[in-house]
């Protein structure tokens, strides 16, 4: 671009795309003009309504430092715009770019419906006054509405779904975006980032989730070499070290989902990386955004398939909700999942299917009552996964288990945790019981102090099924 084309000064507003690498708003606004200046918008009200945990947000704030501080270097300052709600950003932005006299603003897009109304409403206003604004998808590897049907459609199942992704990739398939080149200074100072966000008080494990870019690069690398290969054969056992745990990560924007896929390519060295079932996860996260691009009415928590939710008959049934968000249901892989969710602020992928039959199958709570509950507590909150996973595991979402696939806690305690390490580690009740299924059966323990388990399974799973089909 001719320098005398550019704009003075640019603004990055940074959202859930914590990076400097491969971000291409960030690469966007710094090309775009010769002083760039980051901005957020903190909206504790939103978060509120979202449910946004103090465990993610208290990884996104440190985060968020670490990128300043890197922005910094770049002679880029960060602006910490104090407001309510998503209502204000507009306002806040507009009065912002004329205090700065911006000339453009970059943002990578989010994909909830809140969030898409937030985003057109800054470009309404930017617009108005003369900005050009831009939007990019550095969140998704393919964005949505370019994975399609033979007859224009968005896919409703996720295998045909990951072939026509896996054809379209090479239409979108680009190198990893280094970190941009150094800015000219503005001489603004950044502003500092507050403890609790204007939220509330802030906690996560931060010697389990280490933040900056260095950090989660490592991370990332170290999975490819070490465990990667092993994954299809490992990732459902809870006691293994087999998964990523790069999903907080990937949330809030700290490494892109292309970086993930780059990594994996690099190491394998053939075409045969586009078979890993790894990079399946990675798809099925494009899956559920895609989803919620195609079908708003999913944000606002309508279910997928409401023919079926129309057959359930969800209990109001306080003491035993309460008893699955504390663990203490009586069956030990449910209640040791809980708890290292309770923990840690995260929860292995196959238990998170196995906690979620229990409560909306067996149980026969709202699934929405469970999604909220996760939100409020993962570390690795993200909207449409989590909303796709509990519509599937409730079968009332795409692609989602039918109805009769109620998973069996004590088999799946049995199958994937054989030994019983894993719930022995969560219920330190279980230690002194016999290695194997005596670990694994409802009330196990309950001589020393574990709960009775709330439910007979066999009825529950039959009373369910009875409802349902009547």
């Amino acid at each position: 671009m001719d320098t005398h084309s550019m704009a003075e000064l640019s603004l990055i507003w940074l959202r859930n795309d914590l990076r400097l690498t491969d971000n291409p708003a960030l690469t966007w606004a710094c090309k775009q003009a010769e002083k760039t200046v980051a901005v957020v918008t903190l909206t504790p009200q939103s978060w509120e309504s979202h449910g946004e945990s103090a465990a993610r947000m208290g990884l996104w704030r440190d985060q968020l430092r670490s990128v300043a501080e890197h922005l910094q270097k770049l002679n880029i300052p960060l602006r910490v715009l104090r407001l309510d709600s998503f209502d204000d950003c507009a306002p806040a932005l507009t009065d912002l770019v004329r205090e700065l006299n911006a000339g453009a603003l970059a943002f990578n897009y989010e994909y909830p419906l809140n969030e898409r109304n937030r985003d057109s409403a800054v470009c309404q206003a930017l617009e108005s006054v003369g900005v050009e604004v831009r939007g990019f998808h550095g969140e998704l590897i393919i964005p949505p509405g370019q994975v399609l049907t033979g007859q224009g459609g968005p896919f409703k199942v996720y295998t045909p779904f990951s072939r026509a992704w896996r054809r379209r990739l090479a239409d979108f398939d680009r190198p990893v975006l280094p970190v941009p080149e150094a800015q000219q200074t503005t001489g603004l100072d950044s502003d500092p980032v507050p403890d609790d966000l204007d939220y509330k008080p802030l906690q996560y494990r931060e010697d389990l989730w280490q933040v900056g870019e260095e950090a989660v690069s490592e991370r990332l690398n170290r999975f490819i070499d070490e465990r990667e290969p092993d994954y299809a054969d490992k990732r459902d056992f809870p006691a293994l070290p087999a998964t990523s745990a790069l999903s907080p990560y990937l949330t809030i924007g700290a490494i892109s989902p292309r970086q993930c896929m780059a990594a994996l390519r690099a190491a394998a060295g053939s075409r045969d990386w586009l078979d890993s079932s790894w990079l399946n996860e990675i798809i099925w996260r494009e899956f559920y955004r895609h989803l919620l691009v195609a079908f708003p009415g999913l944000s606002r928590l309508e279910p997928f398939r409401p023919e079926v939710e129309e057959k359930i008959s969800w209990l109001k049934n306080d003491a035993a909700f309460e008893a699955w968000c504390k663990g203490e249901t009586g069956f030990p892989i449910v209640d040791a999942a809980m708890k290292q969710l309770l923990e840690t602020g995260w929860m292995h992928n196959r238990l998170r299917m196995v906690v979620a039959s229990f409560l909306t199958k067996l149980l026969r709570v709202d699934w929405r009552l469970g999604a909220d509950f996760f939100m409020r507590h993962l570390i690795d909150a993200d909207f449409a996964s989590n909303l796709g996973g509990w519509q599937w595991s409730s079968s009332v979402g795409a692609d989602a288990a039918p109805y009769f696939r109620i998973f069996n806690p004590q088999a799946q305690g049995e199958k994937f945790d054989a030994e019983g390490r894993f719930v022995a580690r969560w219920l330190p009740q279980l230690e002194s019981l016999k290695p194997g299924k005596p670990r694994q059966q409802p009330g196990a323990g309950a001589a020393l102090g574990r709960p009775e388990p709330v439910i007979d399974y066999k009825k529950a799973r039959a009373a369910s099924l009875d409802d349902y089909q009547s």
